[in-house]
């Protein structure tokens, strides 16, 4: 499957394009850091890897900066006594289905349900690759989700037949009562969150210590605002800091420890403090960005200068509206 390069920017104006530029500014050392494994690699391809992170739950790695596009996000699987989650449905189905066969080589089973964290096309564009001739995953979406795939998002992905058929009878989340998944010997939790779009999911794993976090959580790639509210992001981010996770797997980028997750939220507030003093200046959000460094302090972040602009935009956009 090829894509034209005016296609592919059009498609991808969410973290597909912009991974693309932000990687293309980094220096190769810190490309290397940005996917570099810490757990066993149980399986890979040119666009992923399968790492073992916890009884039974491996986590998906996208690494897309070898020039492979059928993944960009990350994702996973979670596997129970009676039911396997699939976390994402990628951006292209050759993804989801890649992941599915290695749940079956992992756990004797096609995945039974699916996740999806949000709309964005990189995160639900594949979800088709999960549906056989036998039948599909039960798939688990916010309404909001739902509707911005299909009414018009950003960054939604393209429609066909078979992405209409993949959402079909999907389980809706809701906000106000996300509920649990009941694996059998385990229990995963959904937490129903916003502020990377208008609607995020957070796959948490209690016991195991593991939170799948979608794009509310970023790991040496500088976090795209292209749908957020930026205080609402930070604020969800501080209620994932209260679990008792050890790993976290973010959206794009490394596995995060709490370490991790404590340097991305101090970049986060180094954002807003930038932003806010711009603002209350009468300085331009250009003008702010331009001239905004992220601190060597919170370490190596691949980051391009449209990305650090996206990011100050979102801020002022939040600041006029109050």
């Amino acid at each position: 499957m090829t894509t034209s390069r005016r296609a592919f920017l059009k498609s991808s104006g969410g973290c597909i394009a912009y991974l693309a530029l932000a990687s293309a500014c980094a220096p190769l050392a810190t490309r290397r850091k940005w996917t570099a494994p810490a757990h066993p690699t149980v399986a890979t391809t040119s666009f992923a890897r399968l790492d073992l992170i916890g009884a039974d739950s491996w986590a998906l790695v996208s690494t897309p900066l070898g020039g492979d596009r059928t993944t960009f996000a990350n994702g996973g699987i979670i596997a129970g006594s009676s039911g396997v989650i699939a976390v994402e449905g990628f951006y292209r189905p050759a993804g989801a289905q890649w992941l599915a066969e290695r749940t079956r080589e992992l756990t004797g089973r096609w995945p039974t349900h699916v996740v999806l964290t949000h709309y964005h096309t990189d995160h639900s564009g594949g979800l088709a690759g999960y549906t056989t001739a036998t039948g599909k995953p039960t798939v688990r979406a916010t309404a909001r989700t739902r509707d911005l795939v299909f009414g018009g998002g950003a960054v939604a992905p393209a429609k066909d037949d078979a992405l209409t058929r993949a959402f079909a009878d999907v389980v809706i989340v809701a906000a106000d009562n996300p509920g649990t998944i009941d694996l059998g010997n385990r229990r995963v939790r959904l937490d129903s969150l916003s502020g990377h779009t208008a609607s995020d999911i957070a796959i948490i794993d209690d016991d195991a210590g593991i939170t799948w976090t979608g794009d509310l959580v970023w790991n040496g790639m500088f976090p795209n605002f292209v749908d957020a509210v930026p205080g609402t992001l930070a604020a969800s981010v501080r209620k994932l800091e209260k679990t008792h996770a050890r790993t976290f797997v973010p959206g794009h980028g490394a596995l995060a420890d709490r370490s991790a997750l404590t340097r991305y939220l101090a970049l986060l507030d180094d954002i807003e403090s930038a932003a806010r003093r711009g603002h209350k200046e009468g300085t331009t959000a250009a003008q702010v960005s331009g001239s905004y460094a992220i601190p060597a302090a919170l370490g190596e972040w691949m980051a391009s200068k449209p990305s650090l602009e996206r990011a100050m935009t979102a801020w002022y956009r939040q600041l006029d509206a109050r």
